[in-house]
Formats: structure tokens, sequence, C-alpha cells
């Protein structure tokens, strides 16, 4: 006698602590026909060996999903009996996503990439999305930029935030930030305060955690529009109103060659080309050459990003060790950001700090030597922020010039003097994204009658 249930397929979702977690809940969740044996975990350092819980996981796993790292995979497939990878983290180039492919195929399972579709909630009021190509393109800065066109239309707009779950993922469910004292309580990472602090200073509530239908019915209620926050290169887990892509012209051509970055270049309703102060007209020129053949309807925007030092004097010809945007030299694969921008013309002499890097920090520099003259902010954990002081203090330098979006003096303690770098987004063209937004949001001028 057969049975007339259906044999359940065994699954297992690649990831990296957030698209992961997302891609369970909206499309694995509930479907019986799923059975989700594990989490992979890869790219965030110490996210692995953790359990995503029973509260999240549902009914259907009242044990929880274990979380083991991405290199015990084909273990996993054979051992497990898993049939299916899902491949749900960002910022990769597409030979990285076949080689995946490709062993996930040798061990003996199909290979998943889902569509955007089946992953984007819908929200009761409009959605204004910001994306990138990769990381590091000036997501957190655009979406800082909008924040305000939005405060000055008078218009009330949180912010939700890509994922960064690096802790205890049930109390991270559904997180509020409105005020430091919220970041200090949640013990949130240098990287989450990066991404938190900016809006927290422009007057806005941040929206952040594992759960996001949660998060948006929250944020539905206090909110005229919701701005998505991306993170990486990641597709926005709410459907858009507004698309917006930003690309990096110092990386021309990474537009088409990372994944799922070329997904938001494709389904963008702006693609906005930032850095142009920085860059070449040819680098430039190129993306605006990929868009018009490949996304004719967006709306292609230039855009600055000025950079400056809060005290040059205190920088002027001195040694300078220079704190990069963690992401933006690791999986962003950047050798520079905006504290070297700032850096190069004030005579200063920037120290290589690689070769005093102790413990995480010195096996990131190996995993990622592109980095190596700068010092990514590392900050997953308080073992890691001790680390990252010590390699501070051994460095043989002056001042201590910090890249990234926060004061990192409120997080770390070195005895070197910091100086911050400040970056903003300027429109060359002024005025053109507050028109779509106008646009978007139904807030333009209707077009007078025409009569015979």
């Amino acid at each position: 006698m057969t049975s007339d249930l259906p044999i359940r397929r065994r699954v297992a979702i690649m990831g990296a602590a957030g698209r992961d977690f997302h891609n369970f809940n909206v499309v694995f969740r509930n479907d019986p026909i799923y059975e989700v044996v594990a989490f992979t975990a890869t790219q965030i350092p110490g996210i692995d060996g953790r359990v995503y819980p029973e509260q999240l996981a549902g009914p259907m796993y009242p044990n929880g999903i274990p979380i083991v790292s991405e290199s015990e995979l084909p273990r996993l497939i054979s051992e497990e009996r898993v049939d299916l990878c899902v491949f749900s983290y960002s910022d990769v180039s597409y030979p990285y996503v076949m080689r995946a492919a490709s062993r996930v195929l040798a061990a003996g399972a199909d290979f998943m990439l889902l569509a955007p579709e089946r992953t984007m909630l819908r929200s009761r009021v409009p959605v204004i999305a910001v994306t990138a190509v990769r990381t590091g393109a000036g997501k957190s800065q655009t979406t800082r930029y909008i924040s305000r066109i939005l405060k000055n239309l008078g218009i009330r707009a949180v912010a939700v935030r890509h994922p960064m779950p690096y802790g205890d993922l049930a109390a991270q469910a559904c997180q509020r930030f409105a005020t430091y004292d919220d970041l200090a309580k949640q013990e949130c990472t240098i990287e989450e305060r990066e991404e938190y602090e900016p809006h927290i200073d422009n007057g806005f509530v941040v929206y952040a955690g594992v759960d996001y239908e949660a998060i948006l019915r929250r944020a539905e209620d206090e909110a005229d529009v919701i701005l998505w926050d991306g993170g990486n290169n990641d597709l926005p887990f709410y459907a858009p109103s507004l698309y917006i892509c930003i690309a990096d012209p110092h990386r021309a051509g990474d537009e088409i060659a990372y994944f799922p970055g070329e997904v938001n270049f494709l389904r963008a309703d702006i693609i906005l080309i930032n850095k142009c102060d920085s860059a070449s007209e040819e680098k430039i020129r190129a993306i605006e050459d990929n868009a018009a053949r490949l996304n004719p309807r967006a709306r292609v925007i230039r855009a600055d990003s000025p950079v400056m030092l809060e005290r040059p004097d205190l920088v002027a010809g001195k040694r300078a060790l220079v704190i990069e945007d963690g992401p933006t030299l690791t999986h962003g694969g950047m050798s520079f950001g905006a504290g070297v921008v700032a850096v190069r013309d004030s005579a200063a002499q920037i120290v290589d700090p690689s070769p005093y890097a102790v413990g995480s920090i010195r096996e990131t520099y190996a995993k990622y030597p592109n980095a190596k003259g700068i010092l990514p902010a590392m900050g997953y954990s308080g073992e890691q922020i001790a680390e990252l002081e010590e390699t501070i203090r051994r460095t043989p330098a002056d001042v201590v010039v910090v890249g990234t979006p926060i004061d990192l003096r409120r997080v770390l303690n070195v005895d070197k003097p910091q100086v911050r770098v400040r970056y903003v987004l300027r429109e060359q063209k002024p005025g053109v994204i507050e028109k779509e937004i106008k646009r978007a949001l139904r807030l333009a001028p209707a077009p007078p009658l025409v009569t015979a």
C-alpha cells in the first residue's frame, strides 16, 4: 500500500545570515513539500554553529534548524540526503556562483536560485528600494539623501535595513532602533552601527532583524513610505514602488559580472552612477552604455560623492592609519574607500597595518589580500573588536583616519587621535531624484489637459 502524501524534498539553504533566513521564512517555512535540514553559512565570521530557533522556524521544525559552515556542504548533502540546495547570499561573481553550483551538482543535489517575485513581500504603503551592483557603491549615503527629501516633503518615513542578525536570532526577530541606547541594548556590531547610526542622526527610525513580514507590518503602522536600505548587492525584500540601483564607476563592468547585482541593474527604475567626481569619464560612460543596452527604460543619473576630513590639520604630514568600512573591503573587493580618498591630498603617509594585525584581523588579510594597506573595520564580536583595537595600537601611526559611516570612538578604545571622514551624495543635476520620488509617490502635479 502506498501513501498519498507527497515525498518531501530535503533542502539546504546556502547563506550568510540574512537572505537565507528570509528565503526560508517566505518560501519554505510553511510548505509541506519541503523539509529544510540545514542552513550553511559563509562570508561573515562566527555565524555558523548556531541553530535557527524553533520560534522562527515554525511548527514544522520543533527543534529548529542547524546552521553549519558551507565547507561542510558536500558532507551534508551525502549524510542528510539533501535533494536541493538554494543559493541565498549576495555579492559574488558569476564564476563563484557556478563553482558553488558545480560542487552541489557533483555531490548529487539540485541547485536553485529563487526569482525576486517569490521572495518580495507586498506593502500597504509605497516602498522606495535602494540597492546596488556591488557592496560599497554608496547605498547608505543615497538612502540618507532620500530620507532628507522625504522629510522635506513632510512624509513620514522609516528605514528598513537588510538583515545583519549575528547574535541571538530569536531576540533579533524584529528590531526597532530610534536612539543610541537602542543600539547598546541590542549589542549591535560595528557593521550594524555603521548602517543604523546615520539614520538615527537624521531623526529616522530603523527596523531590521530576521522576520521581515513582522518587521513590515510594524513599519507600516508608523510610516507613509518605507525606505528599503539594501545590503551588499542583494535584491529588495519588499516589492518597490521606486527601484533604485547604485553603480560604481571604480568597478565599471561589475554591474554585469556579479550576482545578484545585475538583477538590480536590469530591474531598476533609476540607475544612479555614484562617485563620478573621483572616476574617469571612460568608466562612467561604460556603465551608461551597459544601462542603455540592457535596461533602456531606466533613468540614469550621475552623482558625486565628495569627501572631507573633519580635522585636516591633524592629518597633514603625519603617518595615518586609514580605517574603511569592512564589507566594502572584504566581499566588496575594494582596495580603498572614502578614507583613502580623503587622505590623498593631505600630504600624509598612509601606514600599512597588515604586518601588525592580530587574530581574526590577520586572518581577514589572508582571505582578502586586496585590503592590505588599510584596515577594515571588522567588529562582529567583542573579541574581534579587541583584536581591531590591538591592531591599531601596534600600528606605528600618528593619527587614525576613520572612513566608516560612524564615529568609532563610541566603539573603540585606542590611544591615537581619530579624525572622521564625512561623505555625502551630490546629484550633478540637482532635483532629479526628488522629481522621480514625487512621480513614484504620485505627488507630482498632473499634466495639463490638452483640449482640441
